[in-house]
């Protein structure tokens, strides 16, 4: 660590200071699933490329510009540029499910992450299997398998992979990053954090809140990641460096210097069906989705636009504003970070993976959290009377659920959701060495599971099916990495999905969903069919159309989830039930809840 405090001294005066100047469980085992084996580390490692994996959180498909977005990224649209986008990749709807599968290459509910991470005092050993929210010991992490190959591993911001209970007198932070195969960590644990005041950790400690004035956490962060490739430049050992940068942007709270929210003025008063029509157009001008894609309409329960207030329209409006302030900030502090490496002569040869870890988030309701992100309880008419605080320190807001509409457009519904709103999420794949497609789109089917085995590729590694001695959870995903080439290659054929009693399985040109009412047997959920080959934003449902393909899919789906969960399916464990979240997707139910806190 002490190289990092020396390099992180010299970043956070510059990097800090230019920032705030901007203005604008074991689950069952597999039998069938492949392992890749650890190739031999070259004896110059040189030659191997760094590898910078960037995980936004709660970013929708359209948020980008790159994606169609008028939120302005560029520093993100250069490695689009300089790159591909990926207009089929996958995520598992929810952020430890994500990023469990992410960093093992294994299905969540293989490795016990179905939901999130458990925010239990005590582990209970009457949670099954899949739904523990603790990561096995017997899942290698991609940061183990690089470091045991010769890479230098640094994680900084999000971790969201370890229960409650792993610091409580008995256990060992088994979970913690380093425990899990990084050297360095730097960031939050939990799921979300105040920007200005955010809970710490650093290494195995929390250590106390940054006072300094002016303080946000993302360029702390990205401090942090410029120092790793400084203390490993400096270090002269001639090991690659891997940094895992998982942002907070742009999960709740929302918040961001208020130049950066005042530089949107009134791009939102137009309002969130205007905006959802406009990145819909924008996307098929940029060739990110099919020229023949159907914009599905408004999803239920979610406000026209037409129908609210004056007074709704303008505060509403800000809180979007705010949101865009977020992401706009972010991509300053990536582009710090690209700038560095640039000038350090490290760039040609870094591999850069831009995702999120979901679709964006509903959770706020039709209202918004204005003082409390999940609490959606504040009057409007308040919510005006202190509306140039939001984004800033005395706010944590979340904006309304339409909203997140258009931020995944041109798709229906959005995270948590079986649909591809919730699980679609962008993909930029950028290494100026090893990429000679620039700005190209892939349409190949790429799922979460699918990004360590791609990175452990290019590295020149791969998971072990032994690591000190213990027998490792079989790898569900495989490396895309012919795709950097090919506009067919490396796409994956099959993938299942389940989260919170919801169901997907895709398979090929066809992808069936099944929504779930909580108390009621699964054999009465509604399925739906869809033809994604010639649906790209799964507007048409097919079910009666084709009830054979339809049961077909069915009997995919319970072969998939017998394969990679135990148990199959079950009903969601107490602490993970939202009774009526998911109601104004099934007929005939109950008014949906509010809020999913």
């Amino acid at each position: 660590m002490k190289g990092w405090k020396r390099a992180i001294r010299g970043a956070a005066c510059t990097g800090l200071m230019a920032a705030s100047a901007l203005t604008p469980v074991m689950a069952k085992t597999p039998a069938a699933s492949p392992v890749a084996a650890p190739a031999k580390s070259p004896a110059n490692s040189q030659g191997r490329p760094n590898i910078v994996l960037i995980v936004l959180d709660d970013t929708g498909f359209s948020d980008l510009g790159a994606f169609g977005s008028e939120i302005r990224t560029p520093h993100i649209d250069a490695l689009a540029q300089s790159g591909l986008r990926y207009n089929r990749f996958d995520s598992k709807a929810i952020c430890s499910s994500s990023r469990a599968a992410l960093l093992t290459g294994r299905n969540n509910q293989t490795v016990g992450m179905e939901d999130l991470a458990s925010n239990a005092a005590q582990p209970d050993p009457a949670i099954n299997p899949s739904q523990r929210g603790e990561l096995p010991r017997n899942a290698e992490t991609i940061a183990q398998a690089l470091q045991a190959s010769g890479y230098s591993t640094w994680a900084v911001g999000k971790w969201h992979l370890a229960p409650k209970y792993d610091e409580a007198p008995g256990h060992d932070k088994g979970s913690w990053p380093l425990q899990r195969g990084f050297q360095h960590f730097y960031g939050f644990l939990s799921g979300w954090t105040d920007q200005y005041k955010p809970d710490l950790v650093q290494d195995n400690a929390h250590i106390p809140t940054p006072a300094a004035p002016g303080y946000l956490l993302a360029p702390d962060l990205v401090d942090h990641a410029i120092a790793a490739f400084d203390a490993d430049k400096a270090s002269a050992s001639g090991k690659p460096t891997f940094v895992y940068l998982a942002l907070g942007t742009a999960h709740a709270p929302i918040q961001a210097p208020k130049s950066y929210i005042d530089a949107y003025g009134d791009t939102y008063a137009k309002g969130w069906d205007a905006i959802r029509a406009e990145r819909f157009a924008r996307q098929k001008q940029l060739g990110i989705i099919p020229a023949d894609t159907v914009l599905p309409p408004i999803n239920p329960g979610d406000r026209p636009w037409s129908s609210l207030s004056d007074q709704e329209k303008t505060v509403f409006a800000r809180f979007m504003a705010t949101y865009a302030g977020f992401i706009t900030h972010a991509d300053d502090q990536i582009g710090r970070l690209v700038a560095h490496l640039k000038q350090t002569g490290q760039y040609d040869n870094t591999l850069f993976v831009v995702l999120s870890d979901n679709g964006a988030a509903p959770e706020a309701g039709q209202n918004g959290g204005f003082w409390r992100p999940y609490d959606p309880s504040t009057p409007v008419a308040e919510m005006a009377q202190n509306l140039d605080k939001l984004g800033g320190p005395e706010t944590q807001s979340l904006y309304q659920r339409p909203w997140a509409m258009a931020g995944v457009t041109p798709f229906r519904r959005y995270k948590l959701w079986p649909y591809a709103g919730g699980i679609r999420t962008p993909l930029i794949v950028s290494w100026a060495k090893g990429i000679k497609a620039q700005g190209a789109v892939r349409g190949q089917h790429v799922d979460a599971v699918d990004i360590g085995p791609t990175l452990l590729d290019v590295a020149g590694a791969g998971f072990h099916s032994v690591l000190n001695g213990v027998q490792q959870l079989p790898v569900a995903g495989h490396s895309f990495r012919a795709s950097f080439t090919s506009p067919t290659a490396g796409a994956r054929n099959v993938q299942f999905f389940e989260l919170r009693g919801n169901r997907a399985i895709t398979a090929g040109d066809w992808k069936a969903i099944a929504m779930h009412r909580y108390g009621t047997s699964f054999d009465e959920d509604r399925w739906a069919l869809f033809n994604v080959a010639k649906d790209f934003s799964e507007s048409q449902d097919l079910s009666q159309r084709y009830p054979e393909k339809l049961k077909e899919m069915q009997a995919l789906w319970w072969s998939e989830a017998r394969k990679y969960s135990n148990p199959a399916l079950a009903e969601p464990a107490p602490q993970l039930r939202r009774l009526h979240q998911f109601d104004d997707d099934l007929p005939a139910g109950a008014p949906p809840s509010a809020v999913d806190q």
